[in-house]
């Protein structure tokens, strides 16, 4: 396929149009697909992402192949706007071989429009597990998680600790030649956990307010933190040789500070928006309350060092329908809830997402048997320092739930590959072996998290 805008003429809108929709519609497929054989839906967009990004990257579709790359590719673009050589740019960020064939994509006759809807598509996957961690926030209570908020700690630390000590390990047994910054760094990325994935398989099954539900949610909320501290230590030490200290420290200050203030300040701010939109329809108002304030604190997490979906879900655990009861249409016989309200744009969006962090996964990488048992030796130390996690928890809580529902790495996992490899510490054959222990702890945690909250749940019904 030499470009999507080859089918359709007229308004430059329609490319991207076609092109979101398309990949809405496989994901629609592979929702299906898993629902029909009574599995999580998230695990069935993964597959049709992956079945999808190889199948029409081998037939060589142009649109996926510049999807399949990330928000690397942009890079390219971004480069050559500011006069730098589009084919330097290119072979620096993905190699002279892959290099070549991108800016052959880009520079073609349709290059303008495949790159528009790529950008599209990547918008669209930020903004749907921007809402999808909204709305488990949500379904969050602050005080609920106040009152798991030791667990959450102890689980966090655990969940750090534990995957990077093994993960180290691991890597020294298997290449004891390799760099001590590249041991380091490839250990660092096995702290991370996808709070995305996790959260959608709990809402799913209906376990978001257990107490395994938000001691997992909250930890994954210290991992984030613990992992940006961990990533700019090791980059530290990579880019200067040594930890500056007082960036360090800003870090973990602007980090603390954001949560502390969001949670302190919020209910304040949500007040005066929900006061100033009191003259509106009370759907209106909770409407774009619901949005601005979502989105804003998204923004300041970036700001601070942070995930924008750590923003998302702060904004969730603060609003509920109680900050309207005041105004004017209140009184209404139905009054549509806030979830009501933004459950339409997150059942489009989350969809996009993870069907395009499917299509990222590249099974060409997978074929070398060195490769292979790097990410066997990863994955044994990334599952095993997850599970271990769920003894940071206390009874009543489950603590196979909670370790098996800190397993996925996810995008979050990718994020950190991706920036070692921009700082040249791991290589494609390292990378590769990170990636596969990445989508398996994704795609074997949605099952195996069902498997244990039915195991758990088992006694109960038999009772």
């Amino acid at each position: 396929m030499s470009s999507v805008a080859e089918t359709i003429h007229g308004d430059p809108i329609a490319p991207v149009i076609l092109g979101v929709t398309s990949i809405l519609a496989f994901a629609v497929i592979g929702r299906v697909g898993a629902r029909k054989l009574k599995q999580p839906t998230v695990l069935g967009e993964l597959l049709m992402g992956i079945l999808l990004g190889n199948i029409a990257w081998y037939f060589r579709f142009d649109l996926i192949t510049v999807l399949r790359e990330g928000p690397r590719v942009f890079e390219i673009v971004n480069s050559s706007l500011t006069g730098a050589s589009i084919n330097d740019v290119a072979a620096a960020v993905f190699g002279a071989e892959k290099g070549a064939e991108l800016v052959t994509i880009i520079t073609g006759k349709n290059g303008g429009e495949v790159i528009q809807v790529a950008h599209a598509v990547d918008v669209f996957s930020r903004y749907g597990v921007i809402f999808l961690l909204f709305m488990v926030g949500l379904e969050t209570s602050l005080g609920e998680m106040r009152r798991v908020g030791a667990d959450s700690i102890r689980v966090a630390i655990l969940g750090v600790v534990m995957p990077v000590a093994l993960g180290f390990a691991c890597v020294e047994l298997m290449r004891p030649n390799i760099a001590l910054n590249s041991a380091m760094f490839i250990a660092a990325t096995l702290a991370a956990t996808s709070i995305g994935i996790t959260a959608q398989v709990l809402k799913e099954l209906g376990r978001s307010k257990s107490r395994e539900g938000r001691i997992i949610l909250g930890a994954a909320i210290g991992d984030d933190v613990l992992g940006l501290i961990i990533l700019a230590v090791v980059s530290g030490i990579i880019v200067s040789g040594s930890v500056n200290v007082a960036e360090l420290s800003m870090v973990v200050l602007l980090s603390s500070l954001f949560l502390v203030l969001a949670f302190v300040l919020g209910p304040a701010v949500v007040r005066w928006m929900a006061m100033l939109m009191n003259r509106l329809d009370i759907v209106e108002a909770k409407m774009f309350t619901s949005y601005l304030f979502v989105m804003v604190l998204a923004w300041m997490a970036n700001l601070v060092g942070l995930a924008t979906i750590v923003g998302a879900f702060a904004a969730g655990i603060v609003l509920h329908d109680g900050y309207f009861k005041e105004h004017r249409d209140a009184g209404k016989d139905r009054v549509v809830s806030i979830r009501e309200l933004i459950q339409p744009l997150e059942v489009i969006l989350v969809p996009i997402f993870f069907i395009l962090m499917g299509m990222q996964v590249k099974i060409e990488s997978f074929l070398s048997w060195p490769v292979v048992a790097l990410a066997g030796g990863l994955l044994l130390a990334a599952i095993a320092g997850k599970i271990v996690s769920g003894l940071g928890c206390r009874p009543p809580a489950d603590k196979w739930v909670v370790g098996i529902g800190m397993l996925p790495r996810g995008e979050v996992g990718l994020v950190f590959a991706a920036i070692g490899r921009t700082l040249g510490v791991i290589d494609d054959s390292v990378f590769a072996a990170i990636v596969l222990m990445i989508i398996v702890t994704t795609l074997a945690a949605p099952p195996l998290l069902k498997i244990a909250i039915n195991r758990q749940s088992q006694p109960l019904a038999d009772h």
